[in-house]
Order: C-alpha cells, then structure tokens, then sequence
C-alpha cells in the first residue's frame, strides 16, 4: 500500500510557475482575442459589453454565428476567482461559432472584492440574461474557476430559475476546481476569504447534481496532480448520485492550453460540448 498526501498546497494548485513560458500566456490571449473580436465586429457579429447586472463587471460578450443559431454556448473564465475578464478570451469562441452556436462569456467582479458565493450568483445573472437573448438549448463550459461556476450553475441549489436551468443540455468543466475545501489551505485564501462554511456550500463536488445533469469533466493529462483529483473528483461523485458524466484527459496538454480546443471546430473537446 501506498499512502500519499499533499506537503506543499501553494505548490499543488500552482499552474504559472510550474508552466514554461507561464507568464507569456495572459498576453498572447489578450492577443488572440482581440483578433477575433475585431473580426465578428466587421461582420456585425459581436454584441460587446451586454449589461447583466448592477457591478461595473456585470457584463458579457456574445458572438453570433452566420445563420439562426441552434443553441447558446457559455463560456465563463478562470484566473482563481481574481483574475482576468472576458475580453482574455474571445478566440475560444471561435469552434462553437463556426458550428453554428451563439456563444455568451461573461465578466464577473473578481475576489477581493467579493467572495465565491456572490460570484456565482452574478453568473446565474448572467445565464440568466444570454439565455433570454438566444433561443434553444444552453451548453455550459468554463476554464479552471470557471470549470467551479459552470458546474454550480448545475448544482442544488442552482441559482439559475427552472425555465433555464431545463434548457441546459450539456456542461464542460475544464480543469475544474469542484472542491474548494483545500483553497482553504493555500496562500491565495488570504484574497478568496474562504471559510469551512462557504468552502462546502460552494463546492460542487459536496451538492447534489440537478436532476438530468449533464457532465464532461476535461483535463490536460500534463497538469498538477490536484487538478487531475479535482477532475475525476466530481465525475466520480455525481455518476453515484445520478448524474450522466464522463472524464477525459487530453494528452499533451497542460493547464494553460488544455483550452485551445474550444477555438478550433472540429476539435474533440468542440466536438464534446456541442454533441454529447
């Protein structure tokens, strides 16, 4: 028998020291999005900074395919809860788009300012919102944090209202945080304010999924170990309460391109959120 723990947290949920050329990433982003931004906005296809609520980063971009689109995708970014916006991520669009979705990503105010449980109840705001602008079924995915926001969305208690929460056909957590109980343990507590309290309520991994849940927990196979835990993790757990779920590890990939799929349209992980 082999028995294993964790002796170093902070190093556990590290991604950018443990990534070569890590702080290159948030710049070639910015980047990459603002491309494709400007080009949906030449072809009056980019409604930007859509209102959602009453924060100064209640706001959210949506992206509309050629024809009548045949769903909404969401998309809500990572950066632990404190970091980062929507604008960092347009290009990640770009496979639902050209596959005929309208794809939502919303902004959310970002820790210190406010803590995990009033993040996710601005982006319920946000589903909320997108959906009463796109007509048809909603698939759901979001990046590492946002992997946490995307899969309470699907929780109990969610706070998205019925009528919404039924369209949802589909949810891609990618490198997903589900426990928040080990944050508590790492330095970057000091700007979430998580306590035991709000680490279990805002835990997926420790709710009941919603009834006809649907979930694909995704992972690049070269990420930290707790993120791999993290990803198996839920699955795991909501498969014994119901759940219809899958794991998959992407080769080659690790915490900062584990994305890059949702900006090709016949990628596998595309292909994951618009047919599963």
């Amino acid at each position: 028998m082999i028995l294993h723990s964790v002796s170093d947290w902070d190093t556990a949920y590290a991604n950018m020291p443990n990534i070569p050329g890590g702080e290159n990433y948030p710049e070639i982003w910015a980047s990459a999005a603002q491309a494709y931004r400007s080009e949906l906005e030449s072809k009056s296809r980019a409604r930007l900074s859509l209102v959602y609520g009453e924060g100064e980063r209640n706001r959210f971009d949506l992206f509309m395919p050629e024809k009548e689109p045949l769903g909404l995708v969401i998309f809500v970014h990572g950066g632990y809860w404190m970091r980062f916006d929507a604008g960092f991520w347009s290009h990640l669009a770009r496979g639902s788009v050209e596959n005929g979705w309208a794809v939502a990503m919303p902004s959310y105010t970002l820790a210190p300012s406010v803590r995990i449980a009033a993040i996710t109840r601005e982006i319920g705001k946000a589903v909320e919102a997108a959906a009463g602008m796109v007509a048809g079924p909603i698939r759901l995915t979001g990046h590492s944090a946002g992997g946490h926001l995307v899969t309470r969305m699907i929780s109990d208690p969610s706070p998205l209202p019925a009528a919404v929460q039924n369209r949802i056909a589909h949810t891609v957590s990618i490198s997903g945080v589900h426990d928040l109980r080990p944050l508590l343990n790492v330095a970057l507590n000091e700007t979430l304010r998580l306590d035991d309290t709000e680490a279990a309520t805002e835990s997926p991994a420790l709710l009941a999924p919603a009834p006809g849940a649907k979930l694909t927990c995704w992972v690049g196979a070269g990420e930290r170990a707790e993120f791999l835990r993290q990803n198996a993790l839920l699955a795991n757990i909501w498969t014994g309460l119901g759940a219809a779920t899958a794991v998959y590890e992407e080769p080659d990939r690790h915490h900062f391109n584990v994305v890059d799929g949702l900006g090709e349209p016949a990628h596998p992980l595309t292909r994951t959120l618009l047919t599963a």
